[in-house]
């Protein structure tokens, strides 16, 4: 009887799916309510045909089971060898269509890679990683290696960049020869590159921004390997499972599918599958950073303040020579943190009030063979209108600076004012910096008082006064600032004195530093680090907030504020603290980049101790998703049941404030 039941209950199946084909055929629409289509277009055939040998096509034919469309075919689809000339590539109902329009080389095998472009016109399911490949010779090659672009600096997956190889494996091949085998990754960096010929290669990538298959602008983002590679393959038996129904008819399995019974499976076969290395390669991508130098424009932003911008940083000093004025010393020259600008501020009243300004600029350039040399350029300084010039100047001074003015016998004082980073509540750590709107001319320390309340009263204790490194008009006060104690900082009248003349008036400022207890300590158990490195503590938009370097195997952070934190690591090859860029000409990678691959939760009063190996994962899969800028596009199920047990099942991975691998103390 169960025999019975089975049979009658299968050929109930088979009839229902008999008829929802010839209802498909009848009618093309989805029925209201049904299934929407989550599979991408299926390939039919090919003029040529794929894999045919002997041909050199003008044009090249796809044919596909519906209605399609292709996303962004300019960029994301290549053909390999690269083209000089741009192919026409279009698409119509279920067809696709290259025009190519260079000549094609003997004994060549052709690849045209799609990538991620081919997608159904109706739901825009993609056809992923599709390519098709003939040969002007009777050999179709057929070897191919794969791997993924992430950017060196954030392990972002980096989407539209060329990869290619070159057999020549001399150095000078990336920056003077077309790459003879090209892919280009996707949107989440993977990238592949077919029908390459037996042999050993290096690998590189590029963001060819004059499409010419070549490092040749100092602009160009690349990536190299330092190693070797040799692709090959492997036949590897896998089981192949033959159905009792057509395997190949889509909308009788979509129809078993969605009764939830499945296929019945006749037999299981073991057939022969070819398996292509290497397919993990990892380029890390990086711009070298090494722009064109040149002048780029100066202006007068004041009477007395001349701007001067360069495409790039100095390397060496910058000489002014005034040419219709005679002074050895007029000006404070102020270099901008990256070196590519100058401020000079005009101190002599009798030189600002002159109309034109000539000054002769001496400084490095880029010059026709890429290399630095010197040059002088005249540059004139007008006061467009005098008059106007000197309102805005007035006005821009009372506006930025809030300069302060006081009456007395009608003889109006002028004072300069301090801009601070003090708040009432001071962070732990933080330093009390002043700055001034322009160039100090000296400071009377005496004049400076740093004091701690002790019970009601303020007592005063010792105290430094250094100029910042990042800004010639900032200066700190360095002084033992405790969690939870009061200060006062006060500043004498005439304390400080400008270029100009103009000095203080009085200034006070009363703060307290916060408790330690409003705090989170986190503290890193680091291995798989070799010499120098240091640790940065990243906010959710993957921005640093905080620094430590890794000593004895630690990274510690003592005082963070309560939230929601990510770590990455960089191995500071050269122990100056800061990320460093690679140089192809050198042969030297950018600073290796791990992240902690997972999100870290803080909250007051706590110490958390977190282990961290930083070769636990691939590279590819340390990036915290929550932080991934690119990420992979989220596949939504159109079938309504489905729709709702995933929102039944969803829920927070993170939840409880629990780190795995390490502890939490209160």
């Amino acid at each position: 009887m169960k025999k019975i039941f089975n049979s009658f209950f299968l050929l109930s199946i088979a009839s229902l799916i008999s008829i929802f084909i010839l209802h498909s055929c009848a009618n093309i629409a989805r029925p209201g309510g049904g299934p929407f289509d989550e599979e991408p277009p299926i390939f039919l055939n090919s003029k040529p045909y794929p894999n045919q040998v002997n041909v050199y096509p003008k044009k090249i034919e796809l044919h596909f089971d519906e209605n399609i469309k292709l996303d962004n075919p300019f960029t994301k689809v290549i053909v390999s060898p690269p083209q000089k000339t741009a192919p026409i590539i279009k698409s119509n109902a279920k067809t696709v269509t290259i025009e190519l329009k260079d000549s094609l080389k003997a004994n060549t095998t052709y690849t045209i890679d799609f990538t991620d472009a081919v997608r159904d016109n109706n739901e825009g399911n993609i056809l992923n990683n599709f390519s098709i490949a003939f040969s002007t010779g009777n050999v179709i090659d057929s070897l191919k290696i794969s791997g993924t672009l992430l950017s060196a600096e954030n392990l972002e997956p980096q989407s539209g960049i060329i990869v290619g190889i070159h057999s020549d494996l001399s150095d000078s091949a990336f920056v003077s020869k077309p790459f003879e085998r090209i892919g280009k990754s996707d949107e989440q960096g993977r990238f592949n590159i077919y029908n390459i010929t037996p042999g050993t290669y290096k690998v590189y990538a590029l963001k060819d921004i004059n499409s010419n298959y070549m490092f040749d602008l100092p602009g160009e983002d690349i990536a190299f390997l330092d190693s070797l590679i040799v692709p090959n393959v492997e036949i590897m038996m896998h089981n192949d499972t033959v159905f009792s129904l057509n395997k190949s008819s889509r909308s009788a399995k979509k129809l078993a599918d969605n009764m939830n019974v499945g296929l019945s499976t006749d037999s299981v076969r073991r057939i022969p599958v070819p398996h292509y290395y290497p397919d993990n390669l990892v380029l890390r991508t990086f711009n070298e950073n090494k722009k064109t130098l040149y002048l780029e424009k100066s202006e007068r932003e004041s009477p007395e303040k001349l701007n001067i911008y360069f495409s790039a940083p100095q390397d060496s000093t910058v000489i002014l020579t005034p040419i219709n004025f005679d002074d050895t010393d007029w000006a404070v020259i102020e270099n901008s943190k990256k070196n590519d600008t100058l401020h000079v501020w005009v101190k002599d009243s009798m030189i600002f009030k002159i109309d034109t300004l000539k000054i002769a600029v001496t400084h490095q350039y880029t010059d026709t063979l890429k290399q630095l040399s010197i040059k002088t350029d005249t540059i004139n300084f007008v006061q467009r209108n005098k008059a106007q010039a000197e309102k805005k100047s007035e006005k821009s001074k009372s506006k930025k600076n809030k300069d302060e003015e006081i009456s007395a016998d009608s003889v109006k004082i002028e004072f300069i004012s301090f801009k601070d980073n003090i708040s009432s509540s001071m962070d732990i750590g933080v330093r009390p910096k002043l700055t001034l709107p322009v160039p100090i001319a000296d400071i009377d320390k005496e004049m400076f008082h740093v004091m701690q309340k002790v019970d009601t009263l303020f007592v005063d204790q010792e105290f430094e006064i250094r100029p910042s490194k990042d800004n010639e008009r900032e200066f700190e006060i360095r002084t033992k600032l405790s969690p939870g104690e009061s200060y006062r900082i006060t500043i004498d009248s005439a304390a400080v004195n400008n270029i100009y003349g103009l000095h203080n008036n009085l200034y006070n400022k009363s703060f307290t530093v916060k408790k330690v207890e409003d705090y989170s300590s986190l503290v890193f158990d680091i291995t798989g680090v070799e010499g120098d490195a240091f640790v940065e503590v990243l906010n959710s938009s993957d921005k640093p907030v905080a620094k430590a370097t890794v000593k004895d195997g630690q990274a510690k952070f003592p005082h963070l504020k309560p939230g929601t934190y990510y770590a990455r690591i960089v191995l500071d090859k050269n122990n100056n603290g800061v990320y460093d860029t690679g140089d192809y000409a050198l042969g030297i990678q950018p600073d290796e980049v791990y992240y902690y691959n997972m999100p870290i939760e803080l909250k007051e009063f706590w110490r958390v101790k977190q282990d961290w190996n930083i070769n636990s994962l691939p590279l590819t899969k340390q990036k915290p998703l929550e932080i991934t800028k690119n990420k992979p596009k989220e596949v939504k199920s159109k079938n309504r049941n489905e729709q709702y047990q995933n929102k039944k099942s969803s829920g927070n991975s993170y939840g409880g404030g629990t780190i795995s691998g390490g502890t939490i103390k209160r």
